[in-house]
C-alpha cells in the first residue's frame, strides 16, 4: 500500500473573539491515497472551507497537522511551506482568481515562470488549447465569460502537473450547463494526470462522481 500523498491528523480549529471561542473543526483525522478524488460536503459554514486551506497551509490550525507527500507542513516555516505547494499543489478557486493585468496565456505562465520553467510559453499555450481555449491565449480575463474564465483557472492549475489538486466550490460562479463543462474538464484532466483531487462542494452530484466523500457536520468528519 502506497504512502498518503495528504494525511490530516487530528486538526482542530478554533477562533475566539469577545463574545467567546468558536471551534470550527473539532479532531479531524483522515488520510488520501495518491490518485484518489475526493469530495469535502457539509452546510454552509461547515468548515469545509477552513479544512482546505489548512489542508494546503494556507490557514493554521489550532492543534494537530498535515503531512503533505509525507512532509508534515506545519514543521515548515511559510518559505518552505510556499515552495512546497509550488511544487505539489494546483489551486482552483469559485472566484477564479485570475490577474487582471495579465492575458490568460500569461495567467497560465506564470506558475511555470516561477518554477524557472523555461519552455512556460509552449506548455501554457498547448495547456489553454487542451482546456479548448487556444484562440484566445491573448484575451485578458475582463473580456471572458465566466466558464472561460474558469477553463483558464484549470489550465493554471493543471500547467505544472501538481500531486494534489484543491478545488473550492469550482462551479459556484456558474450556471448549470456552464459549471457541468467545467466539471467535466476537471474530471478528465485529474484522470489523465494522475492527480488526486480535493473538492470542497455543497452540490451532492458532483461529490457523487468522487471515489470518497467527506461529511462535515459541527465540525466533524463523518466519511461515507
Amino acid at each position: 500500500m502506497s504512502e498518503p500523498i495528504i494525511s490530516v491528523e487530528h486538526v482542530c480549529k478554533s477562533v475566539t473573539d469577545s463574545t467567546g471561542t468558536l471551534d470550527i473543526l473539532r479532531d479531524i483525522h483522515f488520510a488520501l491515497a495518491p490518485r484518489e478524488t475526493v469530495a469535502i460536503v457539509g452546510a454552509s459554514g461547515s468548515g469545509k472551507s477552513t479544512l482546505l486551506s489548512i489542508i494546503a497551509g494556507l490557514d493554521t490550525p489550532t492543534s494537530g497537522t498535515v503531512r503533505l507527500a509525507g512532509q508534515d507542513i506545519f514543521a515548515m516555516d511559510e518559505d518552505s511551506r510556499a515552495a512546497l505547494r509550488a511544487q505539489k499543489v494546483g489551486f482552483v478557486f469559485q472566484s477564479f482568481q485570475l490577474m487582471g493585468n495579465l492575458s490568460a496565456l500569461e495567467n497560465v505562465m506564470l506558475p511555470l515562470e516561477l518554477a524557472g520553467r523555461r519552455d512556460s510559453r509552449k506548455a501554457a499555450a498547448e495547456m489553454l488549447d487542451r482546456v479548448g481555449l487556444g484562440a484566445r491565449l491573448g484575451h485578458y480575463p475582463k473580456v471572458l465569460s465566466g466558464g472561460e474564465q474558469q477553463r483558464v483557472a484549470l489550465a493554471r492549475a493543471f500547467v505544472v502537473q501538481p500531486a494534489v489538486l484543491l478545488a473550492d466550490e469550482p462551479t459556484g460562479s456558474l450556471d448549470f450547463a456552464t459549471g457541468e463543462t467545467v466539471m467535466q474538464l476537471m474530471f478528465d484532466l485529474n484522470r489523465e494526470q494522475g492527480t488526486t483531487l480535493v473538492l470542497v462542494t455543497h452540490d451532492r452530484s458532483i461529490a457523487a462522481r468522487c471515489e470518497q466523500r467527506i461529511t462535515i457536520e459541527a465540525g466533524r468528519v463523518s466519511r461515507a
